[in-house]
């Protein structure tokens, strides 16, 4: 029963850890994530190499949203005629055309037919459009696909149905299209992006990836269970399995400049006013030199939300983070082979794991404040080894080991609580057995001011002796003395209980009890005399008992004093015992012993009688000459308690 119990308690442990891990894992590790990117591994900014063309504020100032399609041609012949850029990326979906606008839109399909170094986004629908021919698929994955080779031993089905046509004279312009598609996680942060993407059976490569494709001559990619490597450039991508997908983390940059980006940004306006005055022959407002080998993205400005031209997302770094960004930092990750590195989850658990087994055992074996010490320094180094793996790219737990830390402390603390007071408890009762319950009560109370000393006070001593039991025992075996001892004194202890007194000590066959103290009791003569005569009812009991079983017929004799006496903690620093001292006690143990003389059972002195005259019958026995004492005194034999 002990043994199921156990387990009981085990399972439901384990199973309440599971349940704070899984919660910690899912509801606070994403903010700790986020905190930990933002302040360590967002430490720099992004490349050089990669540039922004953002559509602001400014240009919707100067060209009121929506733009006719032939306005972005100024920016793609800048790039097409006077600058020499390695890339350009359009993070942008053309899904209809201007119907009011024709000319505008040819004039746009005929500029952007110009670029061959031109990647445009397409974009995947969760549903099924039932417009959407095979034909298209086919002819779309022939123009636009890459060698992606897929080594997987398990490939899972494609949670998207279709994707957003082009429509044809577009689909005939460009030549190079990457997937925008950029899931978020539950709690709408974006924290990483699918560098390969599957649809129709076939997988197709990220915006950022395509240009990264592109950079390195069109080369493919093989894709395993957790790495999608390049085929020229050796490239090794990881894919995080517990993320689901070909979801990659992104290593986010810090903000360039006082700007909301993460790499160079110039206005599309600027772009445009130097296309005009580069025809012109004027002077250029921005110098097309700047942008020779660079990579270029095109895509809306934040601040632009009012115009529908908004693409922002919620990342570890900023709350309102531009979609361009977010595609020009993933290829940067890829241009730079800089990635962030997600610990494996099996690697998460054991480290919870084994912080939790440290943190019991500490608790288990140390002091309260020791192990509090060594787990707040344990609590602290990790902390500090997380901010250095963020800083170096490594995503590792960083609250879910604490707080499974922090609930083993509570279990454990709780745990050795309840082993201390069931120690203390078996401990007590051990000594309960040795000294005094009540003694070992008023010691306990008073555990913080145990010193040697004591007080003076009135009390009642009782002395309770076996008649004969020296020659009694030298009949008998020492079990068969032993036995009759130990059920004397059991039926006795009760009765002094009872009438509140304390056993102070066994001496031999003898008994010595203390009314008054350490139990506060006024009226410790009459309970000492109630106490006395009923444990001489109780030896006529047992002498019955004992006959019928063959036993030697004992008696006892019983002497009770009551004076002033020294009462508390005498001995050593080391070794102290709680007694009474004085002579009120040697006259209690005299007075006993004349129970002998006088063939008596029952002996009280004058100032216990003074105390008891009107419950008691007595027999005076006057003029008693007591050993140590210059004066004689007078004894009263107790006969009978009056009522």
């Amino acid at each position: 029963m002990k043994f199921l119990k156990g387990l009981l308690v085990f399972i439901s442990i384990v199973f309440f850890m599971l349940i704070a891990y899984s919660f910690s894992n899912n509801f606070f590790e994403p903010k700790a994530f986020n905190f930990m990117v933002k302040n360590f591994t967002a430490s720099h900014n992004g490349s050089d190499d990669i540039v922004i063309i953002v559509i602001d504020d400014k240009s919707i100032g100067k060209y009121r949203w929506p733009w006719k399609r032939e306005l972005y041609c100024k920016i793609f012949d800048y790039f097409k005629y006077y600058a020499k850029p390695a890339v350009v990326v359009n993070d942008s979906i053309f899904a209809t055309p201007d119907t009011e606008n024709p000319d505008s839109d040819r004039k746009y399909f005929k500029s952007i037919s110009r670029l061959d170094n031109l990647v445009v986004g397409f974009d995947l629908l969760l549903n099924k459009d039932e417009n959407l021919t095979t034909s298209y698929n086919t002819n779309f994955d022939k123009k636009f696909g890459i060698s992606i080779k897929d080594h997987r031993t398990f490939v899972p089905e494609s949670c998207y149905e279709s994707l957003i046509p082009f429509p044809e004279p577009y689909f005939n312009a460009v030549k190079m299209a990457g997937s925008v598609k950029t899931p978020v996680s539950r709690d709408s942060f974006l924290r990483g992006i699918p560098y390969v993407i599957q649809y129709n059976n076939k997988l197709y490569p990220a915006l950022s990836l395509r240009t990264f494709s592109y950079l390195n001559g069109n080369e493919g990619y093989d894709v395993y269970e957790d790495t999608i490597v390049g085929e020229k450039s050796g490239i090794k991508i990881p894919r995080n399995n517990d993320l689901g997908g070909f979801y990659t983390l992104i290593k986010f940059y810090k903000r360039y400049g006082n700007t909301g980006y993460t790499h160079k940004t110039y206005s599309a306006l600027d772009i445009m006013e130097s296309y005009d005055q580069l025809k012109s022959g004027e002077p250029p407002t921005i110098n097309p030199d700047i942008f020779n080998g660079k990579i270029v993205f095109f895509g809306a400005n934040v601040k632009a939300a009012a115009t529908g031209l908004s693409d922002v997302q919620r990342t570890p770094v900023s709350n309102e983070h531009s979609g361009v960004d977010i595609q020009a930092t993933a290829l940067d990750n890829l241009i730079s082979n800089d990635f962030m590195h997600q610990v494996e989850p099996s690697h998460n658990l054991l480290i919870t794991a084994v912080l939790m087994l440290i943190t019991y055992l500490l608790i288990r074996n140390f002091s309260l404040f020791v192990s509090a010490t060594i787990l707040f320094v344990i609590t602290m180094s990790y902390l500090i080894l997380c901010g250095y793996l963020f800083y170096k790219g490594v995503a590792i737990s960083v609250i879910t080991p604490i707080s499974l830390e922090l609930i083993t402390m509570i279990f454990a603390y709780s745990h050795r609580f309840i082993l201390e007071g069931r120690n203390k408890e078996k401990i007590k009762t051990a000594m309960g057995k040795y000294i005094s319950e009540d003694i070992m009560k008023s010691v306990v109370k008073n555990i913080d001011e145990l010193k040697l000393g004591g007080k003076k006070a009135n009390v009642t001593v009782l002395f309770s002796d076996i008649r004969g039991f020296t020659s009694m025992s030298e009949k008998l075996s020492a079990d068969e003395v032993s036995v009759i001892l130990n059920e004397y004194f059991t039926e006795m202890e009760p009765i002094v209980t009872k009438h509140h007194g304390v056993i102070n000590k066994f001496i031999g066959d003898a008994v010595m009890v203390i009314f008054g103290e350490p139990i506060q009791d006024k009226h410790h003569p009459v309970n000492a005399i109630k106490c006395a005569y009923e444990m001489l009812q109780k030896v006529d009991e047992l002498q019955k008992k004992w006959l019928s079983e063959g036993k030697p017929k004992i008696e006892i004799g019983i002497g009770i004093n009551t004076g002033d006496v020294f009462v508390g903690n005498i001995g050593s620093e080391k070794r102290m015992e709680y007694t009474v001292i004085g002579d009120t006690v040697n006259l209690a143990s005299r007075i006993e012993s004349y129970n002998k003389v006088y063939k008596t059972n029952f002996l009280i002195s004058s100032s216990t009688y003074a105390c008891v005259k009107n419950i008691v019958d007595v027999i005076k026995i006057s003029n008693v000459t007591i050993r140590g004492k210059s004066k004689k005194m007078d004894l009263y034999e107790v006969i009978s308690l009056i009522g």
